[in-house]
């Protein structure tokens, strides 16, 4: 692996694990075992190593998000796994860069040009989702231009975008794949209160997936 590719590599662990604002270019020199110099021979500061992580996160999430846009995932209500493994791939994505979140208005009141692509990849939550829902709720008595849709897409972005602070409050530190699989069953259930006669046999379907998915990870 290339020095550069090392410094984003080790600088994105920290990050996670010790907290962006906590992590100076120093502890990443020391990490590395390189000489500050070394690495502001490929890096001019930390800003820099932030703005290239963000690029990289912005561009995968991105791509990630269009997919049930361009392409609907299934419509079928007793089988939500399709729906489930898309959530969890987004949820995995955004847990890789955590580190963003947990310091999020920070982090967008230092960075200007991060405020503008963080407002597109929320754009991109809200589209996505709402691809999901309009599919899942095709047959229901909601119409895609129903507010009671819109609000449902809204308050799932605002639980995908803030899951993670979330759940560090509440729980400090759990593993990721709980905290993952318990995210999407939020996402998933916010749904069940709309699909009338299904929604028992909805959540019961969200719930089993969750424990499934548990047991095959630890």
């Amino acid at each position: 692996m290339k020095t550069r590719d090392r410094i984003l590599h080790t600088s994105l662990a920290l990050f996670n694990d010790e907290g962006e604002a906590q992590t100076t270019t120093i502890d990443i020199a020391n990490e590395l075992d390189i000489s500050p110099g070394n690495l502001y021979y490929h890096f001019k500061g930390k800003d820099e190593i932030i703005a290239e992580l963000f690029q990289q996160y912005e561009q995968a999430l991105s791509h990630t998000l269009t997919a049930p846009i361009e392409r609907p995932l299934s419509a079928d209500r007793s089988n939500v796994e399709d729906n489930w493994y898309y959530l969890y791939v987004v949820m995995e994505e955004m847990y890789q860069y955590r580190f963003l979140y947990h310091n999020l208005d920070d982090i967008l009141q230092r960075y200007a040009a991060m405020r503008r692509g963080f407002k597109r990849l929320i754009q991109l939550k809200r589209a996505a989702l709402f691809a999901i829902c309009q599919t899942l709720l095709q047959q229901s008595v909601i119409d895609a231009r129903d507010q009671q849709l819109l609000g449902l897409v809204d308050n799932m972005t605002l639980n995908l975008t803030f899951w993670f602070n979330y759940d560090q409050l509440l729980h400090d530190a759990r593993p990721p794949q709980v905290t993952i699989h318990q995210g999407v069953l939020q996402l998933l259930t916010m749904v069940a209160p709309y699909l009338g006669d299904d929604q028992l046999e909805f959540y019961r379907d969200c719930e089993s997936i969750y424990a499934n998915m548990l047991e095959q990870d630890d």
